[in-house]
């Protein structure tokens, strides 16, 4: 089996001490008005403590009208910045890299706490965002990483995957755009190349850059998602690409990239430094060895890490397994899971039982 537990480097920054990280999982811990609360600081200490080489927080909204979910963390006013700061030397204590994931819904921010919803074009009631308002969110993304960076966090992953606004530009089916950033796939990618170059020319030499992106689903094409990879390791402005691919093991179910291997496809381009991660149903330490076998340098690991929070730790012995699903609310609360996430851990089919 690979060595879970090598070091992995990085273009910039501090190495990662192993090759397992902790995937941005919703959480809804946060107080209601985006600042950090002490029940999402436990919950992500723990995992840090418990050996994680990366530690990620939520999905963090990096505007307003872009909070996807009640009780999510935010970065996108100074006003975060205690919070964030004191999570962050948290983090960096243990020896983990801390990492925040920048966010923004688009027209999948939460009804109920977003009036005036946003896309890239006109879509399930949200409105199409003016020129003026795409400059404003690409700026607004940029000023979350330099926040993110004034906090003493490492690095940041864009989220750009799961149908939210990057994916919105990016899909042909939610993108009608008729300006520069709409029509072609050059076009449709420009919001996003925008924000990471603007990131990378605004952050320090050492801050780390990494991009969370679906590669089907949400109205993405594969083969069109493979290109774009390409061109990203060959910009050489990310640290790491992040795959979230719902299962490892999945095979593309587009007819021109049909029955290949999702991860494969990827691991295969050229990457030069750019590292690459993925995420999907990586439960046991053999699973998590299988991703580096098929090409990848580090594995995202989510559920199973809400199971035990020194799942990194306990992922030593190539033979441990989680506990199996559905699991007793009593088991996950002495896993520094707060009421909140139970709540919504509830959602989650076979997780808990009745």
């Amino acid at each position: 089996m690979p060595d879970l537990f090598a070091p992995l480097t990085f273009p910039r920054g501090r190495p990662m001490p192993n090759r397992l990280a902790l995937a941005p999982l919703t959480n809804r811990q946060s107080h209601d008005d985006g600042r950090l609360s002490e029940a999402e600081r436990a919950w992500l200490v723990r995992r840090a403590r418990g050996g994680f080489g990366l530690t990620m927080t939520c999905a963090s909204h990096v505007q307003p009208s872009g909070q996807g979910f009640g009780g999510q963390l935010a970065i996108h006013s100074d006003d975060f910045l205690d919070g964030l700061t004191s999570l962050a030397a948290d983090l960096r204590a243990t020896g983990t890299l801390g990492v925040v994931q920048l966010h923004h819904a688009g027209a999948r921010a939460d009804r109920e706490l977003v009036a005036d919803r946003v896309s890239a074009s006109e879509v399930e009631g949200a409105r199409a965002l003016e020129l003026d308002e795409v400059h404003r969110l690409r700026e607004d993304f940029v000023a979350a990483a330099v926040r993110a960076e004034r906090a003493g966090f490492d690095g940041v992953e864009v989220h750009g995957a799961h149908g939210y606004v990057l994916t919105q530009f990016l899909s042909a089916e939610t993108n009608q755009r008729t300006d520069a950033y709409g029509g072609s796939p050059e076009n449709r990618a420009r919001l996003l190349l925008e924000v990471l170059a603007g990131i990378r020319a605004a952050c320090g030499p050492d801050f780390q850059l990494g991009l969370r992106l679906s590669v089907e689903r949400f109205g993405l094409r594969t083969l069109e998602m493979r290109e774009l990879a390409a061109e990203l390791f060959g910009r050489g402005e990310l640290d790491y690409l992040d795959l979230s691919l719902w299962d490892v093991t999945k095979y593309s179910v587009d007819d021109d990239a049909q029955d290949q291997p999702l991860l494969e496809l990827f691991a295969e381009l050229p990457r030069g430094g750019t590292r690459l991660g993925a995420a999907g149903k990586v439960r046991t330490p053999a699973d998590a060895a299988a991703v580096l076998e098929r090409g990848a340098d580090f594995a995202f690991v989510g559920r199973a890490a809400i199971l035990h929070g020194e799942y990194a730790q306990l992922a030593r012995d190539a033979d441990w397994e989680p506990v199996p699903m559905p699991v007793d609310v009593a088991h996950v609360a002495g896993q520094d899971v707060s009421p909140a996430f139970v709540d919504y851990l509830r959602t989650f089919r076979g997780f808990l039982a009745p």
